[in-house]
């Protein structure tokens, strides 16, 4: 054999050796399992609350950052929740048609409405906060939105304006302006604690929203909902609701009726009579810590949050959120009683009007004095009440959520602390 075709024999070896390395690579790349789609149902990269996947069982995907300012919005459906047609939700898709950035469950969407003014009958701009009642979704968001008309008791007094716009005026296709989902009632995500959800009336909608996207996700936390209502003409997606508790071993469905009518049958078409109490949940509830979180009406706030506390649960275990002038306060720290009296000056309405302690804050105060102010929220957090203060100091019943502008006061939630004015 000669050196020239024993170096011939020995290329082609290593030639033949390289190929061989190769096919074996490649096999094992073809062998490799593709990324892991985590879902949400992985407690090890569980999702802040809100960052849930997008609609669908695809590989979750990344969502865009809220919007600042108004976005517009078109109403893709609506439909009536409620035997009562008094609760009506609305399905908006953003005109632009692009994705939606995620939102925490139980936060809320804030409205720009232009209305009529039921005295004047001249253009009014209203903006108005209401809860988001679905999971997230890269799509479209819902809310659900109740008529609010003038108390029995009071008859003569005027019925909501921004709940009976909605009703009255805004149908399929018509445009909206949004502002991004914000709030700071939403779902907590830092412990799995089981967790009692307490809504009463159109209070529902932020539950639903914690309730559909825990169970979307396949969270085995155990979820209490306690829903108060009259009877089951008020009830929303009531069906719904029943066909969770019964899919999912996780979820107690409570209805509770206040006046249930004379056909329904407790433990067939509710499980309590009477309202949501301390009571009922102390009867109902294991002895173990929960996370609870409640909305509703004045009278169920004032009940529940304080007999909470009473019941010895610890404060960073309630979460709650009150609607309309029914909001209640989270005082912080005691108000301080002025011994001098106060005058607020409202600077383009050209009144002076004395403080009065009855009054919970400005904003009140105002309206108490028939003096117009933008309000959303009523709660510190959607900033539309916010207000240049022209001279004087203000106190803050609570910390404000939303950012104020330097010089500016949120009026929903302060009050005097000496002679003000104020540019409104």
């Amino acid at each position: 054999m000669t050196v020239g075709i024993l170096a011939s024999i020995i290329a082609a070896l290593l030639l033949l050796q390289i190929a061989v390395a190769a096919l074996v690579g490649l096999s094992r790349r073809k062998r490799r399992p593709a990324a892991i789609d985590v879902g949400q149902n992985s407690p090890q990269t569980q999702s802040p609350a809100g960052e849930s996947a997008l609609s669908g069982s695809g590989p979750q995907q990344a969502r865009p950052a809220a919007w600042t300012g108004f976005r517009e919005f078109r109403i893709a459906r609506r439909v009536v929740e409620d035997r009562a047609g008094t609760i009506c939700s609305y399905y908006l898709v953003p005109v632009d048609g692009l994705p939606l950035p995620a939102f925490k469950p139980g936060q809320y969407l804030t409205f720009r409405l232009t209305t009529e003014d039921p005295v004047t009958r001249q253009p009014k701009a209203l903006v108005r906060c209401y809860s988001l009642s679905d999971r997230p979704r890269p799509d479209y968001y819902r809310v659900s939105i109740k008529r609010v008309l003038a108390p029995a008791d009071r008859p003569e007094a005027p019925p909501g304006l921004s709940s009976n716009y909605f009703h009255d005026h805004v149908r399929e296709g018509n445009i909206l302006e949004v502002k991004a989902p914000s709030g700071h009632f939403y779902l907590m995500e830092e412990e799995p604690l089981p967790i009692v959800l307490v809504g009463g009336g159109i209070g529902i909608t932020p539950m639903l929203s914690i309730v559909n996207t825990l169970l979307e996700r396949g969270s085995r936390r155990e979820i209490w909902l306690f829903y108060g209502v009259r009877n089951g003409s008020e009830a929303v997606l009531k069906s719904h609701l029943q066909r969770l508790d019964r899919e999912h071993g996780n979820f107690h469905l409570q209805l509770c009726y206040s006046k249930p009518d004379k056909q329904e049958q407790a433990g067939i078409d509710y499980q309590h009579s009477g309202r949501v109490d301390i009571p009922l949940l102390r009867s109902t509830l294991k002895l173990m810590r929960y996370q609870f979180y409640v909305c509703g009406p004045k009278p169920m706030m004032e009940s529940l949050v304080p007999g909470l506390a009473s019941w010895r649960v610890e404060s960073r275990d309630i979460f709650y959120e009150s609607f309309g002038p029914a909001t209640l306060i989270r005082h912080e720290k005691p108000m301080s009683v002025n011994a001098e009296p106060i005058t607020v000056t409202f600077g383009q309405s050209d009144r002076r009007i004395a403080w009065s302690a009855k009054a919970a804050s400005l904003l009140e105060l105002a309206e108490e004095n028939g003096v117009d102010v933008a309000s959303g929220c009523r709660a510190g957090s959607c900033g539309s009440c916010q207000t240049r203060l022209i001279a004087g100091e203000v106190e803050y019943q609570q910390q404000p959520d939303a950012e104020i502008e330097p010089g500016h006061c949120l009026l929903c939630i302060s009050t005097p602390k000496c002679d003000i004015t104020l540019a409104a």
